[in-house]
């Protein structure tokens, strides 16, 4: 029974002995705290004149901003080729971020000013449709008027992909017969067989409808 007593004792001490509070009462800073060890008593320092922070060294400043000096650039950077990926991509981020208030179409009409926001202005207007693509990039980073930034929300190449395909929607809804390569609007089609609802339509030959003879 003693040594019993002996051995809790013994554990007891060494819990004790284990109890430090050096990792916590160490010398340091609080932050924010008053430091008289700086000329301006501040404990938290600035960082070094010309820091920049991992990842954020922006070297192709028209990447970055859209704009050559203080004016927006009308060219796609080199860093987003101008393709059937890069549209699609434009497309989905459009639809997610914009159309909420630009409307798929891109005239302005989104579900969110039909419940009362501020109305922006169709892409199709003549102002719009002569911007530069650099002044899109720009309003997106900064915000417009009533448009808040999408800087946080879109990182700069989807920002560029949304570019292209505002453009390219601009196009579409102002493309005439030479855009189009045809007639636009398009003829209707003529059928040999309307179909029914078991058996599809049966479209008459293109020669047929040009009254060409058929070889």
């Amino acid at each position: 029974m003693a040594s019993l007593r002996r051995f809790t004792w013994l554990g007891l001490v060494l819990i004790l002995v284990g109890c430090r509070q050096d990792m916590h009462d160490q010398p340091r800073m609080k932050t924010y705290a008053m430091s008289d060890f700086y000329a301006d008593l501040r404990s938290a320092r600035p960082p070094v004149e010309g820091t920049v922070a991992r990842g954020q060294l922006h070297e192709d400043t028209y990447f970055y901003t859209g704009k050559i000096g203080v004016n927006p650039g009308d060219y796609m950077p080199s860093q987003v080729p101008v393709n059937a990926e890069t549209l699609a991509r434009g497309r989905e981020r459009f639809n997610i971020y914009c159309a909420p208030c630009h409307s798929r179409l891109g005239d302005g009409n989104g579900m969110v000013p039909q419940r009362g926001y501020k109305h922006p202005p169709t892409y199709h207007q003549d102002r719009l449709r002569k911007a530069p693509l650099g002044y899109f990039f720009d309003v997106m980073t900064n915000g417009f008027g009533a448009m808040p930034d999408y800087a946080a929300q879109i990182p700069p190449d989807d920002r560029w992909r949304i570019v292209a395909y505002i453009r390219a929607l601009q196009l579409s809804q102002n493309a005439g017969q030479a855009d189009a390569g045809q007639a636009v609007p398009s003829n209707s089609p003529e059928f040999e067989e309307p179909g029914s609802g078991a058996t599809p339509p049966i479209p008459v030959p293109p020669s047929s409808q040009t009254g060409e003879e058929q070889k």
